[in-house]
C-alpha cells in the first residue's frame, strides 16, 4: 500500500536527485552534448579531474582499467515502467514484493513527472495491462490508486509480455521493469533480447525470508501462482542447496543484463526504499 507519507518523502528526495542527477529525464530538446543524460554512448579511459561518480566500477572489475561512461541527453523521452504484478509478488511481510516494486514504480514516475515528461506505466501477470502515457499529477495519482487496489495474482509471463510491449515502444525511451524474476532463465534472457536498443534498468526484487530461507524442520509449502502444495522437511544441507541455486539464478539473470548493456539491480525489501533508489539511479 502506497500512503500519503510516501508521496511527501518523493517531494524531499527530488530535492537530493537535482543535485545529484541533475539532468537526469530533464528537458524539452534532445542535446547531443555529452553529460549525464540518460542514453549510453560510449567509454573513455579515466583523467585526473573527471567525476569519480561516472566510473563504470563493473568495467574496472573486469579490467582494472578506469572508464567513465559517457552518456547522450536524449530529451523528451518517455519513460517505461513495467511491473509484474504476478501471484508471487505478493509475498514478503511488513511489505510485500509488489508495494516495494511499485513505490520504485512510482518514484520514477514521479521524477519524469518534475520535469513534465511523460510516462507509461503497466502491469504484467498472465496478461500485460498498459495505460497510456501521460503528463501531470493526475496520471501519477491515477497510477497509485490502481496500485493499490490492485492485488498480485496469476502467473509470470514475461516473454510474451515483453513481445507484447515492444509493439507499444516508439523512439528510443527509458525502460524500467521490475519483477522477481523467478522464472527460468532461458525465458528471461529470450525477453530481454527482445527489449532492443533503449536505455533499459532491471531490478530484481526479492523478499529477505526467500533470499536466506531461515526456516527448518517440517514445512507446508504452497505455490503462490500454481497453488500446488509440497510437504517436505527442510534440513541444513538443503537450506545451503537452496541458497547456492537462488544465488546462481540470480548471478544468471545479472550475466544476461550485463551482455546486453543492461542495468541490473538486485534489491531486498527490507531496505530502505529511498536507498534503492539511489542506487538505481546511479547504477
Amino acid at each position: 500500500m502506497i500512503d500519503t507519507s510516501f508521496l511527501d518523502s518523493l517531494t524531499r528526495f527530488n530535492l537530493v536527485v537535482n543535485k545529484r542527477v541533475t539532468s537526469n529525464l530533464a528537458g524539452p530538446r534532445r542535446s547531443v552534448s555529452a553529460g549525464h543524460g540518460l542514453t549510453f554512448k560510449d567509454y573513455r579511459i579515466y583523467a585526473p579531474g573527471d567525476d569519480i561518480r561516472l566510473i563504470d566500477w563493473k568495467v574496472f572489475a573486469r579490467t582494472d582499467n578506469l572508464y567513465l561512461k559517457v552518456h547522450e541527453e536524449e530529451k523528451n523521452l518517455t519513460v517505461h515502467i513495467i511491473l509484474d504484478a504476478s501471484a508471487s509478488m505478493g509475498f514478503g511481510k511488513p511489505v510485500s514484493k509488489f508495494d516495494y516494486a511499485s513505490m520504485i514504480g512510482v518514484g520514477f514516475a514521479y521524477l519524469a513527472l518534475r520535469d513534465n515528461e511523460r510516462f507509461q506505466f503497466s502491469t504484467f501477470a498472465d496478461q500485460l495491462e498498459i495505460f497510456q502515457p501521460k503528463r501531470g499529477m493526475s496520471h501519477l495519482a491515477a497510477m497509485v490508486a490502481h496500485l493499490n487496489s490492485l492485488k498480485p495474482k496469476g502467473y509470470s509471463k514475461l516473454r510474451e509480455t515483453i513481445m507484447q510491449y515492444k509493439k507499444v515502444i516508439g523512439s528510443r525511451s527509458m525502460l524500467l521493469l521490475v519483477s522477481d524474476f523467478l522464472v527460468n532463465i532461458e525465458e528471461i534472457r529470450e525477453a530481454f533480447y527482445l527489449l532492443g536498443d533503449h536505455e533499459i534498468k532491471v531490478v530484481q526484487v526479492l523478499d529477505r525470508a526467500e533470499k536466506e530461507l531461515k526456516f527448518e524442520g517440517d514445512l507446508k509449502l504452497i505455490d503462490s501462482e500454481t497453488k500446488g502444495m509440497l510437504r517436505t522437511f527442510v534440513s541444513p544441507r538443503m537450506r545451503v542447496e537452496y541458497q547456492q541455486q537462488l544465488d546462481e539464478h540470480c548471478a544468471k539473470v545479472e550475466e544476461v543484463c550485463n551482455k546486453l548493456n543492461i542495468d541490473y539491480n538486485l534489491v531486498i525489501t527490507d531496505t530502505p526504499v529511498f536507498d534503492t533508489f539511489y542506487k538505481i539511479i546511479e547504477g
